[in-house]
């Protein structure tokens, strides 16, 4: 039975939708299964594979198919059984104003509608697993699968711990599409709340592509940001290395991967006090009410008092990041067993994360 893979919606900007497909779901993350990606050039020949393509192969076939970045199609409810959805976050259903008119039609009505009636999803947190037994159907299965975090940027905090604990002047930085979701404004807010908390010149960098709605024009207007919009990984790496800490305001996350990207760097990391931040930083973040400014300022310049600040997060950094791949390594190990079993192959014994498999 073929295993195919949609990956209609590679090839453009790589964000993290993009990088959780190739951290995941490509031919060497699922080896030694035998999966199929099933690409598109441009965003018209993704709509059409996606609406008609991938329900026309379930339809002549027996095989099953993965679809870890846009919801499955309506055409692909009759074929539920052999449909294994990823699920990065619910806001597609709860948080329908920061949506844009072709989420909202393309993207929010087929969510709902698998998260109705198919048997089975994988997730990508504890939190999203949680949030999305809410609208399943009472006896879908969902099965966690964190994707392991690579230092893609390339990152090096090995002399950051040496640096001055006194930064003149602290540069923040965050990473993401600039849209009401991530809230960046609120960071911009912040930013500049820390100038009465000790640090007069603070500085807020913001890497990612413009995205729907008015913050790209609100922040474009705030003294001390600057917007770089989307960077290749080189110059992301750059910034990173350049800054003292990094902020996440967003409204809702589903996971939060650039969080833990960054900690290669060993910045401190700074993220609203929600479920899903504690989840995937641990004791390592600086937890903050994003609509507080003055007294999330306040909690930043207590977190960066001290002469050991910056070698405490070094440390706390890399901690965390062990933690979080032991765990993702345990999840890829139950996902390889789950798709062979829908695949209908046999596998010589339940694979382990330091095992070769052998399918026949």
């Amino acid at each position: 039975m073929a295993i195919y893979v949609d990956h209609t919606h590679l090839g453009r900007h790589v964000t993290g939708l993009e990088r959780i497909t190739l951290e995941l779901f490509s031919p060497a993350a699922l080896a030694p299964l035998d999966v199929v990606p099933v690409t598109a050039r441009g965003t018209g020949q993704m709509v059409a594979t996606q609406t008609l393509g991938l329900p026309m192969r379930l339809a002549a076939s027996s095989s099953i198919l993965l679809c870890p970045g846009f919801p499955p199609s309506p055409l692909l409810r009759p074929f539920a059984s052999r449909v294994l959805p990823y699920i990065h976050d619910d806001f597609l259903l709860t948080r329908a104003a920061d949506l844009n008119r072709r989420a909202r039609l393309y993207m929010a009505k087929p969510f709902k509608l698998a998260l109705r009636h198919y048997p089975r999803f994988l997730a990508n947190s504890r939190d999203t697993k949680r949030k999305l037994a809410t609208h399943c159907r009472p006896d879908a299965e969902i099965t966690l699968y964190r994707p392991p975090v690579r230092n893609v940027f390339n990152l090096q905090s090995g002399e950051r711990a040496q640096r001055a604990s006194q930064a003149s002047p602290l540069r923040v930085v965050a990473l993401g599409t600039v849209e009401p979701r991530k809230n960046f404004v609120a960071a911009g807010n912040i930013v500049r709340a820390l100038h009465a908390q000790g640090f007069p010149g603070a500085t807020l960098d913001v890497l990612g592509r413009k995205g729907w709605g008015e913050d790209w024009q609100i922040l474009e207007k705030m003294s001390g940001v600057t917007l770089h919009g989307y960077q290749p990984p080189e110059s992301v790496s750059r910034v990173l290395d350049q800054a003292d800490i990094f902020i996440c305001t967003s409204h809702d996350e589903g996971l939060g991967l650039p969080l833990l990207e960054a900690q290669y760097a060993g910045l401190p990391i700074v993220a609203p006090d929600a479920a899903i931040f504690h989840e995937v930083l641990g004791e390592s973040g600086i937890f903050i009410d994003p609509s507080d400014h003055a007294a999330a300022a306040a909690q930043i310049a207590a977190a960066l008092s001290g002469d050991q600040w910056r070698a405490r997060y070094v440390a706390a950094a890399a901690q965390n990041l062990l933690r979080w791949n032991s765990l993702a390594a345990t999840d890829h190990d139950a996902v390889i067993s789950l798709i062979a079993e829908l695949a209908g192959h046999k596998m010589s014994s339940r694979p382990t994360s330091h095992e070769k498999f052998v399918v026949r």
